[in-house]
């Protein structure tokens, strides 16, 4: 069997996993809890969790010492979040240094938390937090730091079901390690351009259309992963690397939304950015190696000869169906809002 076939027998694994979360597919967002030590020795607090309509997920900010202990000064809401804030929090005396931050409920999603502490003295320490270590201890001798960008960057790609099946559909269209090679590159280049334009404010864009337009990409991907089977060709097949450039563009819009919701601290705006978006291409990097690493396991069975193409064609209408069901809803999100 070819490589595209082999490729083709991986989409089983990829779709249980696209099962397994929600139909929205890339509304598995961080949430955001941002804390600032005052001048007067007193604390504000912003915590902003992903809700769906009118429901949030069930997470709490703790500070130790009970710090959070009382009810918040404002709630609000946002498109898909829930803002709680505290004003002047009194540390008595004791400051954040050894506190320990924990979000209650975080170990029973599959979301990630970015947590960012301004201290008083103009440094910043800034935690992801996740389901398997959902605390951490303030250490306010820590220095400024922006690595968590990296880490929520490679999170935000290994959680987007919707652009891995898109990643996945340009190594399905591909033919050969070259092609491929120009392809990936191709949709790096793209994303990274509109990501920085879209976080750094350079070019503005609606979310939830953008949102649609990723389902329409995959949508149109798997449509033209049916043409190949068919033996029909054209100048997506003969130069897919137009096609993730294309599209590219739009993936990096999406991209920029975490980013966009979340905020870049303004003293280290080029930083962040850029170990967020390296995130992301690590991410895509370990995806297409495990993909690749599959494909040497599968070599080593013997399969029935009608097997590949089965599997082809199952893998494309599945993407398919999965992309139409979120272009659908997003697209009634966009139309809703607008």
């Amino acid at each position: 069997m070819n490589r595209a076939r082999f490729l083709a027998l991986l989409a089983a694994l990829l779709l249980a996993w696209g099962l397994a979360l929600p139909a929205a597919a890339h509304e598995v967002r961080p949430a955001f809890l941002e804390v600032t030590e005052r001048a007067d020795g007193k604390v504000d607090v912003l915590w902003k969790q992903p809700s769906i309509g009118l429901i949030a997920v069930a997470l709490n900010p703790e500070i130790s010492g009970g710090l959070l202990d009382r009810a918040p000064d404002g709630i609000s809401a946002a498109e898909n979040w829930e803002i709680r804030q505290w004003h002047g929090l009194n540390l008595k005396g004791s400051g954040l240094d050894g506190r320990v931050v924990r979000i209650a409920g975080l170990e029973r999603t599959i979301t990630d938390t970015l947590v960012i502490v301004h201290l008083k003295d103009g440094d910043d320490e800034q935690q992801v937090l996740t389901p398997a270590a959902p605390s951490f201890a303030i250490n306010t001798h820590a220095g400024a730091a922006v690595s968590a960008y990296l880490f929520l960057g490679i999170n935000h790609i290994l959680t987007g079901i919707d652009h891995l099946l898109f990643v996945f559909g340009l190594l399905l269209l591909s033919s050969g390690y070259k092609q491929l090679l120009r392809t990936v590159t191709a949709f790096t280049v793209a994303h990274s351009i509109t990501l920085a334009l879209t976080a750094l404010k350079l070019i503005s864009v609606k979310p939830a259309l953008i949102e649609a337009m990723v389902a329409y990409s995959i949508l149109f991907l798997a449509v033209e992963l049916v043409r190949k089977q068919q033996g029909k060709d054209g100048l997506t097949l003969r130069q897919p690397w137009l096609v993730a450039f294309g599209f590219g563009l739009l993936h990096g819009a999406a991209f920029a939304g975490a980013l966009k919701e979340i905020g870049l601290p303004q003293h280290a705006i080029p930083q962040s950015l850029f170990l967020f978006n390296l995130g992301v291409e690590i991410g895509q990097l370990m995806f297409v190696t495990l993909a690749i690493a599959a494909i040497w396991l599968l070599k080593r069975f013997r399969w029935p000869p009608a097997a590949p193409r089965i599997a082809w064609t199952v893998a494309s209408y599945a993407i398919g169906s999965f992309a139409m069901v979120w272009f659908l809803e997003r697209l009634h999100v966009a139309l809703d809002i607008v």
